[in-house]
C-alpha cells in the first residue's frame, strides 16, 4: 500500500469567524496498516524526536477520563513509541465508551513554538486524530488554566490555534499511523507556555472510538528548527533496503541510542545481506515474503520476540553481547519474519527452523548448535529432538544431511500453508519424528563419547 501525506490550511478545518488564523497550516502524514513502523516516518512530517520542549511539559487530564489499559498522559512525552499498531498500554487514551476530553500540556514557562506534532497508531477508527488546539501564556487576569468541558476557552485568556480532524471523508478506512504537524508560516505558532487539546472521539457506533495517542512533540524555535528535528528524528531511526532491494528494514534506537552506531555498521549490513538468502531458503507455492519490516531496540526483559513483521529486541542484553550473539539472536529473528506462518504449528519446530538457519547456515563457524556446542555439556548430556532451538536446529540438519535436503524448506512450507501434520516426516524420510529422533540421539550420544579434539 501506499504512504499518503497532504498539507491543508487550518482554514479548511476553522469555522468562518476563524479565518484569521488562515496563515497557520496543519500537515498531516499517514501511513495506511502495512506500511507503518515503530519509526514512525513519514514524508512530509518529522518523526517523534527527543529534541523537543515537551519533554519537559506536564501533562494533565483537565476533563474526561484516562482509559485504565492505557498508558496514561506520561506516554505522551516519554520518548516511548509503540511497536505494534495496537498497544495500549504504550499510549494515552480516554475512556472507552466517552466522546473524549481536555488533555493540557504546561511547558513549564513561556517559549516561541515553531511546532506542535501529535502521533498517533491504530489498526482501526482509533487512529485517527480529531482535536482543537488552544494556547496561551498564562499572563490574562481571567486566565483559568483547566477550563473544564463546557466552557469556552477563548474567554479564559486561551487562543484558538487550529482544528484537527485526520479522518477520511464518506467514512473511509482511518486505522493506520498518523502524524499531524501544526506550523505557522510566519515562522512560530506563537509564544506560549500552556497547550490544550479539545480531543474528540473519532465515532460513537460503540465504544472504540477514542484515539491512541502516542506521542506529543513541542518544537522550540530558539532551541531547534523543524529541520533540525527531522534530523534528529533521522539520526534515531533508519531505513535500509536488503541487498536485492526487495525489502525496505526500518530500525528504530530511539530508546537505545548507545546501538546506533553499531546497528548501522555492524547489524544492518548482515540483516540487509541474510534477508534475501533466507526468502530463498524458505520459499513455498504462491508466497511472497514481506517487504518490508521494523527492528526496535529497546531496554526490555528476556532478549527478542517478533510479531507479523515487528521485531523487537533487548536493547541491554544486546550491549552485553556485541561482540557474541547479538547479530546473530536478530538473524534468528529475521527468519520468524519470513516464515508468516499461519495457525497452530509445534513451537519446538518453529524455533528450531530459525535456530537451524541461524548456526548451519548463518555463522556455522560459531558452532553454536553443533557436536563442538554439545560436547560443552558433557557426555551425560541427554538431548530430545524436539527440545527446540538449538537442539532442534542440530537434529534437522542431521536429516537434511542423511534422510532429506530439503526438509526444513517443506516443514517450513507446510506451517506457513497450516497444513503441518506428524505424518509428513515419514512422508519425506519413511521414517516418523520420534524414530528420527532416537536414531538421531545415539549418533549424538556415541559422539559424545569421544574426548573432544579426538
Amino acid at each position: 500500500m501506499k504512504k499518503h501525506t497532504f498539507i491543508v490550511s487550518a482554514g479548511i478545518f476553522l469555522l468562518a469567524g476563524l479565518l484569521a488564523h488562515a496563515e497557520v497550516t496543519v500537515t498531516v502524514g499517514h501511513n495506511q496498516n502495512d506500511d507503518a513502523t515503530a519509526a514512525f516516518r513519514f514524508k512530509n512530517v518529522p518523526s517523534p524526536s527527543a529534541a523537543n520542549a515537551a519533554v519537559r511539559a506536564k501533562f494533565t487530564i483537565v476533563d474526561g477520563e484516562s482509559d485504565p489499559a492505557g498508558g496514561g498522559p506520561a506516554k505522551l512525552n516519554d520518548g516511548k513509541l509503540p511497536d505494534e499498531q495496537d498497544q495500549p498500554d504504550e499510549n494515552f487514551f480516554f475512556n472507552a465508551g466517552t466522546s473524549g476530553g481536555r488533555l493540557e500540556a504546561d511547558l513549564g514557562g513561556v517559549i516561541d513554538i515553531k511546532q506542535i506534532n501529535t502521533y498517533s497508531w491504530h489498526p482501526n477508527t482509533r487512529g485517527a486524530q480529531v482535536y482543537k488546539l488552544y494556547a496561551s501564556d498564562g499572563a490574562s487576569k481571567d486566565f483559568n488554566v483547566a477550563p473544564t468541558n463546557g466552557v469556552n476557552p477563548e474567554t479564559c485568556g486561551w487562543k484558538m490555534v487550529s482544528v484537527v480532524n485526520t479522518k477520511a471523508k464518506d467514512d473511509g478506512d482511518n486505522g493506520g499511523q498518523y502524524g499531524v504537524s501544526i506550523s505557522d508560516t510566519n515562522g512560530i505558532v506563537g509564544k506560549y507556555r500552556y497547550l490544550l487539546f479539545d480531543i474528540a472521539s473519532t465515532e460513537r457506533d460503540d465504544d472504540f472510538g477514542n484515539t491512541f495517542y502516542s506521542e506529543i512533540n513541542v518544537i522550540d524555535a530558539a532551541t531547534a528548527t523543524g529541520k533540525a528535528a527531522v534530523e534528529a528524528a533521522v539520526a534515531e531511526s533508519f531505513v535500509i533496503k536488503t541487498a536485492d532491494e526487495k525489502c525496505e528494514i526500518a530500525i528504530n534506537t530511539s530508546a537505545a541510542p548507545e546501538l546506533k552506531d553499531w546497528a548501522q555498521n555492524k547489524l544492518s549490513p548482515a540483516l540487509a545481506e541474510w534477508y534475501s538468502k533466507i526468502v530463498a531458503l524458505l520459499p513455498s507455492e504462491g508466497f511472497t515474503a514481506p517487504a518490508r519490516f521494523s527492528l526496535t531496540l529497546k531496554p526490555m526483559n528476556g532478549v527478542a520476540y517478533t510479531t507479523g513483521t515487528k521485531v523487537v529486541a533487548n536493547s541491554t542484553w544486546l550491549e552485553t553481547e556485541l561482540q557474541g550473539e547479538a547479530v546473530g539472536s536478530l538473524v534468528h529473528e529475521m527468519v520468524h519474519v519470513v516464515q508468516q506462518f499461519d495457525g497452530d504449528n509445534p513451537g519446538w519446530l518453529v524455533e528450531g527452523s530459525a535456530d537451524y538457519i541461524r548456526w548451519f547456515k548463518y555463522e556455522p563457524q560459531s558452532h553454536g548448535a553443533d557436536i563442538i556446542w554439545f560436547q560443552k555439556h558433557g557426555k551425560t548430556f541427554s538431548p530430545h529432538y524436539n527440545d527446540s532451538y538449538r537442539i532442534t536446529a542440530n537434529f534437522l540438519n542431521w536429516v537434511s544431511e542423511k534422510y532429506d535436503k530439503d526438509i526444513v524448506t517443506q516443514m517450513n512450507a507446510a506451517m506457513r500453508e497450516n497444513k503441518y501434520e506428524d505424518d509428513l516426516w515419514k512422508k519425506y524420510t519413511g521414517k516418523t519424528a520420534p524414530e528420527l529422533g532416537e536414531e538421531w540421539k545415539k549418533e549424538v550420544v556415541a559422539q559424545l563419547a569421544v574426548p573432544a579434539g579426538s
